[in-house]
């Protein structure tokens, strides 16, 4: 598991990113929240200040583990790839797997346990189907380097490269309910929801998905 691999944009006046502010909207004030791959906390801690949750974390990288510490959040070191097979089923309200699954080595292992382990889970991820990205294949012969994407090929943690059709398609592959869903565009404003998916998956720069077990 790594954590959050690219800067998407911020918002209002306190910085906060764009995509953690949806991620906050669809979580219930009061639940109970598992963060993986959670960084330095950012996204904890919003959702503590903002949805009063009961939350955890769960971070790779010892530096993310004591910042987390540092902020006064309860945070362990772990692996989303080998250590969610240890947490009992339901344990959490609500699961989120923000900008990292597409940085794990089994994807479909993962979605399935944090449907296991949540009531709920949360996801998102940069969208691979991008415009952007296609036109930087096409004309310029090259991996797309970007703000959403700031990683050059050779040192890059995306090891699966998603788009949101691909995403959607194993949602219903592992029986995941898509209860709500939102592709963010360069700006990371919601892409219309009237549209079809095929816009969404040229459109958006990220996916971010609220989902439970059907």
């Amino acid at each position: 598991m790594t954590s959050q691999a690219a800067l998407p944009p911020t918002d209002d006046r306190l910085g906060h990113r764009l995509d953690f502010l949806l991620v906050a909207d669809m979580v219930e004030p009061g639940s109970r929240v598992l963060d993986i791959g959670c960084g330095d906390g950012a996204l904890l801690s919003l959702l503590r200040e903002r949805r009063n949750v009961d939350g955890r974390g769960i971070e790779i990288s010892r530096e993310g583990v004591n910042a987390c510490l540092a902020k006064g959040l309860p945070v362990i070191q772990g692996d989303a790839d080998t250590d969610l097979v240890d947490y009992p089923d339901d344990a959490f309200d609500y699961v989120i797997l923000s900008q990292t699954i597409q940085a794990t080595r089994q994807p479909k292992a993962v979605l399935e346990q944090l449907l296991r382990i949540g009531r709920r889970a949360i996801v998102s991820f940069p969208n691979f189907g991008h415009w952007r990205v296609r036109l930087d294949l096409a004309f310029r012969g090259r991996m797309p380097v970007s703000e959403n994407l700031p990683y050059a090929w050779y040192d890059t943690p995306n090891i699966h490269f998603c788009t949101i059709r691909d995403f959607v398609e194993l949602c219903a592959e592992v029986g995941a309910q898509m209860e709500k869903a939102a592709a963010l565009d360069a700006g990371g404003s919601p892409v219309r929801m009237t549209l079809p998916w095929w816009v969404w998956n040229l459109l958006g720069e990220q996916g971010v998905f609220l989902l439970k077990r059907r």
